[in-house]
């Protein structure tokens, strides 16, 4: 199995309500292979966190392949790119 995360920063003049939406578009996703998919704003409780997180479990390799060239995928990264500072991400076996 293949576990994604990824961290993404917003720009300070992001629109709160905008970045809710685009994470319920995200959560929204349907990709074949996803065992689990968890995306959240920061709770807040530490100066100079991340906007929000995206925890996601594939069933292999392949299906995280098949999920990153999704073309509705794609498009919502189009969508939120211009009020991104900052993305991280990372992928590892578990």
């Amino acid at each position: 199995m293949l576990r994604n995360v990824v961290m993404v920063k917003l720009k300070p003049e992001h629109d709160p309500v905008w970045a809710a939406e685009m994470r319920a578009k995200f959560a929204a996703l349907d990709c074949p292979g996803t065992v689990s998919y968890t995306i959240g704003p920061d709770a807040g409780l530490r100066e100079g966190n991340w906007t929000y997180a995206i925890v996601a479990d594939f069933t292999d390799v392949a299906a995280y392949q098949g999920y990153d060239q999704d073309a509705e995928h794609n498009r919502l990264r189009a969508e939120l790119a211009p009020m991104v500072e900052q993305i991280s991400r990372v992928q590892f076996e578990i």
